[in-house]
This record gives structure tokens, sequence and C-alpha cells, in this order.
């Protein structure tokens, strides 16, 4: 198949490229914002690492790791403005950090306690997805129901509102997704809809998933549609900006084609030396998304020792939180199986909570029974 151009504003070795329409949108970001995104990656990916050792510990049920895809994430999440809404699919761990998100609170749903353990209204960020393309549908709801609310092109730009949401190249073959490009285009919803390309749906290839390269999906819907470095935080960070700027005018929907790599397993059940080759990994670990912004720093004298140091510590910090946190975890109380159902009390929640308690007490009851 034909690749179509990417947009790009970092080479691979760390060199600027100039882009007519992308460049002057990153204008703005001076050394400060440049090293904060570096500090986002590394510690999206020290999160990462952290996190899938636990699960080999027995202190997960299972992780779902992002490694290779901290510039598509972190570069779309810093994008996004305060009152914008986003939902994730399961490994969004990067944009849960850039809303704000204790990443400690996101092993919650993978040590098996609870569904998500944040809360969404503070950090306009969604609980994690598990079902594949669902919540894209949701998405698409909620940025219909922000228009309807006149939150869209009304030229306030602390009130406009768009929606952004995250899926992998193998959800675009799913019925849920391509039902919510029908419905955000002919609606003219204010929604970006971002796939992160990791070239491998499981283990499935891509060219397993589309005759096409998955950007022209989105046109195929009548959807304004880009593909971007996804291993360029500048590009991704300019591409996704323009997107919902668009999106809180009143400009509709955009398809964004983040073409990066997975370069840890899908999951931690997951064996990837079962499908793919070293040489593969090795092409796409040259293209690694920290090694080239740090490259760009480097060269321009703004990456110090003292950040660096500085940064290792965070590092180390946040390794150490993440496993007291985790080990500390307990499952809640059956009790809470009842809690946030509604936004207010029902009557037959409150009746299913009393027969469930009468239930559970029944077991305590038959115990002190069968000791007399």
């Amino acid at each position: 198949m034909t690749e179509p151009d990417l947009v790009q504003l970092l080479s691979p070795t760390g060199q600027r490229v100039d882009h007519p329409d992308y460049s002057p949108r990153i204008a703005h970001l001076d050394a400060d914002a440049l090293r904060g995104l570096y500090r986002d990656m590394v510690l999206v990916r020290r999160f990462d690492t952290e996190a899938t050792a636990l699960q080999r510990q027995g202190e997960l049920g299972l992780f779902p790791p992002a490694l290779g895809q901290e510039a598509a994430q972190v570069g779309s999440g810093r994008a996004l403005a305060p009152q914008d809404y986003a939902f994730p699919s399961y490994r969004e761990h990067g944009v849960a950090h850039t809303r704000g998100v204790d990443l400690a609170d996101v092993l919650r749903q993978f040590r098996g306690i609870d569904h998500g353990g944040w809360d969404t209204e503070a950090h306009n960020f969604h609980l994690y997805t598990l079902v594949i393309g669902s919540h894209t549908l949701h998405a698409t709801g909620y940025a219909m129901g922000v228009q309807r609310d006149g939150l869209v092109g009304s030229g306030d730009p602390a009130r406009d509102t768009a929606v952004i949401t995250y899926f992998g190249d193998g959800a675009t073959s799913q019925g849920d997704t391509n039902e919510a490009f029908i419905f955000a285009a002919v609606n003219n919803a204010p929604l970006v809809l971002f796939c992160q390309n990791n070239q491998w749906a499981i283990s499935e290839p891509t060219d397993r998933q589309s005759r096409v390269p998955i950007v022209e999906r989105g046109r195929g819907f009548g959807v304004p549609s880009v593909r971007v470095d996804g291993n360029d935080v500048l590009a991704c960070y300019a591409v996704t900006q323009e997107a919902l700027e668009r999106a809180r005018t009143g400009g509709g929907p955009t398809f964004i084609e983040a073409y990066t790599y997975r370069m840890g397993a899908h999951t931690t059940s997951d064996d990837p030396t079962r499908y793919r080759s070293a040489a593969e990994e090795e092409h796409w670990r040259q293209r690694d998304p920290i090694d080239r912004l740090r490259a760009l720093l480097v060269a321009d004298g703004e990456l110090g020792q003292d950040f660096l140091d500085e940064l290792a510590a965070e590092g180390d910090a946040l390794g150490a939180r993440l496993r007291e946190t985790v080990r500390a975890m307990q499952a809640p109380d059956t009790s809470t199986l009842f809690a946030d159902v509604y936004a207010t009390p029902h009557s037959v929640v409150d009746a299913e909570r009393e027969w469930f308690t009468a239930y559970e007490a029944s077991f305590t009851d038959g115990a002190q029974e069968a000791t007399r």
C-alpha cells in the first residue's frame, strides 16, 4: 500500500523539521516546556516499568504496557484544555498523567479491587475501558451533548469544549468505532478520534486490519484526517492542538492516526516474540520517542545534569511509592458494589443492598450455629 506523508517536527535523530502548518503551533514551547515534555515521558516510562515488574511479582493481575507510545500520549494530552474531556481505552497511562491522575490509582483496576480509582470529573478523564472500541461511542455521545449544551463555538476559549477519544489500530475494525465515526461526522460533533497505530492488534499486524493506511478510514466517513509521527512529541502536540481548536470552534471532528510502535507486549500475558522479529523491534528502538527529544535538548544545551539528577530522583520516588501503594491495596468492602451506581439514591439499588447485606450475614450466622 502507498504510505501517506507523516507530519513530523522532530526527526528520529532529534533534528527539527520545518512544517508550514504545524511548526508555528510549537513556537511558544521554550526550553522549560520541552524539558517538561521530556520529564512527562520519562516518568510515564518509569511507571510502565514499575507496573510491569509488579505484575511479574504477582502484585497485579495484568498490565498493558505503553512502552514506546509516550510521545503520542504526552503530546496529545498536553494539548488538551482544562475543560476538554478524554475517553481512554486501557493503555493511556501518559494521558492520565497529563490530566493529573495519580498513576497509582490507575493500578487499582489491574490489582483487581475496583473498576477505576479516580474522580473522573476532577480530571475530565474517564475510566479505562477494556471492551475494545466501545468507549468511542460514549465519547461521541458526550461530544454531541457538549455541542447541544452550547459549549461549542461560543467564542469563549475558557468555555468552549472538545472531546478526545483514544483507541488502537485494531479498534478501527470494531463496529462501535465505525458507528462513532458515522455519528461524529453527520452531527459535526466536537470530537477528536485519536488512533495510536502501534502496528499490532495483539498479534495481528496492521495489514490484517486494513488494505489501505488507517488514516484513510477517517476520510471514508468524511472526517478530516491527518497522520502524525507518533514518536514525535512535538508533532503530536501540534496536530492535536489544531484538531481540538477546530472542534471547540464548531469545525467538527478530526481523525488523527499517530503512527507509533508498541515496544512492549500487548499485555503482560502476551509473548510478542511469537509474532514479530527482533529486527523489527530494533528498527523502532532507533526511533524511541524519549531519545529523540533528549537529542534535541542536548544539542541545544538545554539538558543540564542538575535537571537529569532531579528527574532520576523523582523517578525513583515514583517507583518506591508505586510499590508501597500497590502492596498496601486491599479489596474493598462488598457493600461498595452498590455505591455510585446512580447519581442520586435509587429504591431498587437500596433494596438490593439490603438483600445482599442479609445474604452475607446468613453465612456468618450459619457458621456461628455450626460451632455451638
